[in-house]
């Protein structure tokens, strides 16, 4: 696929760019954006997964979102660390499909896997940018970085701004759906299941801006603006 990328979504598992930013990613798509997907690890193993299962799901998954790129780095699962050779391979990914927006786990979870992925986009963004190194591409830095929420801990974070997906909630579950060995199998079926926590959580985020649903976003630094013109009236009150 062309480099250049609108928006690059690290995802430490196959499903995580799914849950925590699927509607972010359609609605970014909608406007005419490239969008990818590069997940660190297989996800396996799971109680009702595989590898080869987890493939058909993403692919799956993939079609629903229509992606740009998606790619999966192959990292060890469960024991994620942000190795030197870890930062290069991800910085490599930076280097080659240039993303002007990152989107990164939240730091702070309970799951090792979440907050190596955190530290290690932080530090291969940094890498990315380097001069005299083999690494392929040329140097780039992402100017942009954004933290989605991919957490396991019962903890509330206050956001930076929570992106409106109202129009796209539907295709959102319709692409977690594609992932049944780990959303679907084995699950309890009464309410409220696991889909149902997603799609609550959504609309508790859409309800603090006056919208239908929502996904929280952090930034480490501030966001700057050069006018108010584009908010509309509702989302100044």
């Amino acid at each position: 696929m062309d480099s250049g990328l609108d928006i690059l979504v690290v995802a430490p598992h196959p499903d995580d760019a799914e849950i925590s930013v699927g509607g972010t990613i359609l609605a970014c798509k909608a406007q005419g954006l490239r969008v990818g997907v590069i997940e660190l690890t297989n996800g396996e193993p799971t109680p009702y997964g595989s590898p080869e299962i987890r493939k058909q799901e993403t692919a799956a998954a993939t079609a629903v979102l229509d992606l740009d790129y998606r790619e999966n780095l192959e990292l060890p699962n469960r024991s994620l660390e942000s190795s030197l050779e870890a930062r290069r391979k991800l910085a490599i990914v930076f280097r080659t499909h240039r993303p002007k927006v990152i989107l990164a786990p939240y730091w702070e979870d309970v799951h090792p896997d979440h907050v190596s992925a955190s530290h290690l986009t932080d530090a291969a963004r940094f890498w990315s940018k380097l001069s005299k190194t083999d690494m392929a591409g040329e140097r780039y830095w992402p100017p942009q970085i954004y933290y989605f929420w991919s957490i396991h801990l019962r903890i509330h974070p206050k956001p930076s701004f929570v992106f409106d997906i109202s129009g796209h909630i539907e295709q959102k579950m319709d692409a977690i759906r594609s992932y049944e060995s780990q959303m679907i199998t084995g699950r309890p079926t009464e309410h409220p299941t696991v889909l149902d926590d997603i799609k609550d959580r959504a609309r508790y985020w859409g309800w603090t801006i006056h919208r239908a649903y929502g996904e929280p976003f952090a930034s480490r630094e501030e966001i700057g603006i050069q006018s108010f013109l584009p908010l509309s009236a509702e989302e100044l009150t």
